[in-house]
C-alpha cells in the first residue's frame, strides 16, 4: 500500500482523526464479538465468525465466508470453522497487504471477577476473552481499513490492496485458518501482518511441535495392584524425561535476534478409571517450541525416541504417539525490510506524539522476496 499526499493536510493525521472520531463505534464492535464465545477447544467457532461477518457487512464491507469442511475438522479436533476475507482495492497497482487476526480463544479458566463474555468496561478497561488477543485486533484492523476507505473517498491517492483475514483456529495451530486459505489459493498477498501479543515488531518466531502421547497399561484392583500394569507409573517416567529435556533446552540459544531458546511443556493430562483402580490409560499433550535453527523433523524424531525410551523399562506398557501439529519457525524473509522500515518510521512518530503504538505487536512476512 502506498499513500500520496491528500488534498488537505497530512494523510496520516487525517487517518488518526478519523479513528479517534469513530473510537466509540470501534469499542462497541469489539464488545459485540467478545460476547460470542469461541473457546478452542472445543472449537465450535462458526457462530463467532458469523457475528463478525454481520458487523463487517453493516459497515459496507464485502465479506467472503470460507467454511472448512466437517470431515477435515473432525480429524483436526474442531467442530466448526468459517474463515473470513475482506478485500479492498485502492487505485491501480501497488502491493497487497494482508492483515490477519484470529477470533478463537482458549477457554477462560478459573478466577474471573468479570463475565468472560460480557465485554464489561470499567475505568477505561474492557474485560473479556479475546480483548487482548486477538478479537481486539479484528476491531483494530477493521477500523484501520475503514479509515483508509474514508481517506480514499475524500480524494487521497492510494495504490494497493488491503485484505482482512479473520481466522478461527489459531489455538489449534492455524491449519484450518491461514493454512487453509493459503493451501486452497484463496489469497496470495505480497506482505502479511499478523497480530501478536508482544510489544514489538516481530520478523521471526519459533516453530511449534505438538504431540499427543497415550500410555496404555492394564487395569487392576487397588487391593491387588500387581494384577495391573500402571499407566501412571510409566507416564511419570515419561514426564520426568520430558521435563529434564525441557530444562536442558535452556542452554540451546538461537542466533536470531529476539529469540532465546527452545521450550517444552506438557499442557494437558487425563486418564484413570477410579480411585481404587490401577490406571490403564494416561493421555498427555505436549508443546515443543523450536528455534529457527532447528530441523522440525529431527526434533520430532528425537522427542519420539525420548518418550519411547522412558517407557521401555515398564513391563506391559504400550505407548502411542500422535502428531497434532508441526509448524515451521518464521525466519526473516527477503523483502520484509520495506514494510519493516515503514512500520518503524510511523511507530517512532507515534511515540514522539505520546501515542499508544506500544500496545500492539506485529509479526509479518513477505512473499517471493518482494
Amino acid at each position: 500500500m502506498t499513500m500520496q499526499a491528500a488534498p488537505q493536510g497530512s494523510p496520516y493525521e487525517d487517518l488518526g482523526r478519523w479513528i479517534d472520531a469513530h473510537h466509540p463505534e470501534q469499542i462497541e464492535f469489539l464488545r459485540e464479538i467478545v460476547k460470542v464465545p469461541s473457546d478452542t477447544p472445543p472449537g465450535d467457532n462458526a457462530p463467532a465468525a458469523e457475528k463478525a461477518a454481520a458487523l463487517l457487512t453493516a459497515m459496507n464491507f464485502r465479506v467472503e465466508r470460507h467454511p472448512v469442511p466437517d470431515d477435515f475438522l473432525r480429524g483436526y479436533g474442531m467442530r466448526s470453522v468459517t474463515n473470513l476475507i475482506v478485500r479492498q482495492r485502492f487505485g491501480s497497482g501497488g502491493p497487497t497487504v494482508a492483515l490477519n487476526a484470529h477470533g478463537d480463544v482458549v477457554p477462560p479458566g478459573e478466577g474471573w471477577t468479570k463475565p468472560p463474555y460480557g465485554g464489561v468496561i470499567e475505568h477505561g478497561r474492557m474485560y473479556g476473552r479475546g480483548v487482548a488477543v486477538s478479537k481486539s485486533d479484528i476491531a483494530t484492523y477493521t477500523y484501520a481499513l475503514a479509515a483508509l476507505r474514508a481517506q480514499a473517498a475524500s480524494g487521497a491517492a492510494l495504490n494497493g490492496a488491503v485484505e482482512l483475514h479473520f481466522t478461527y483456529d489459531e489455538e489449534f495451530g492455524g491449519l484450518a485458518g491461514p493454512g487453509w486459505l493459503l493451501e486452497h489459493k484463496l489469497t496470495r498477498p505480497d506482505f502479511a501482518i499478523a497480530a501478536s501479543f508482544s510489544y514489538a515488531v516481530v520478523t521471526a518466531h519459533n516453530g511449534c511441535l505438538q504431540l499427543e502421547v497415550t500410555v496404555h497399561g492394564k487395569a487392576g484392583h487397588g487391593a491387588m495392584p500387581e494384577t495391573g500394569r500402571d499407566a501412571f507409573r510409566a507416564g511419570t517416567a515419561i514426564l520426568n524425561a520430558i521435563y529434564a529435556e525441557a530444562d536442558a533446552l535452556k542452554a540451546k540459544k538461537s542466533n536470531v535476534r529476539g529469540i532465546d531458546h527452545p521450550t517444552m511443556i506438557v499442557g494437558l493430562i487425563n486418564g484413570g478409571i477410579n480411585t481404587n483402580v490401577v490406571p490403564d490409560r494416561l493421555m498427555l499433550r505436549m508443546d515443543r517450541r523450536m528455534i529457527p535453527e532447528e530441523n522440525p523433523a529431527e526434533v520430532e524424531a528425537r522427542l519420539r525416541s525420548l518418550i519411547e525410551r522412558a517407557a521401555a523399562g515398564h513391563d506391559g506398557i504400550r505407548v502411542e504417539i500422535r502428531r497434532l501439529l508441526r509448524a515451521n519457525a518464521l525466519k526473516p524473509l527477503p523483502g520484509h525490510e520495506k514494510l519493516l522500515g515503514s512500520i518503524q518510521k510511523h511507530d517512532a512518530a507515534l511515540r514522539r506524539r505520546g501515542g499508544g503504538a506500544d500496545r500492539a505487536g506485529f509479526a509479518f512476512c513477505a512473499r517471493d522476496g518482494r
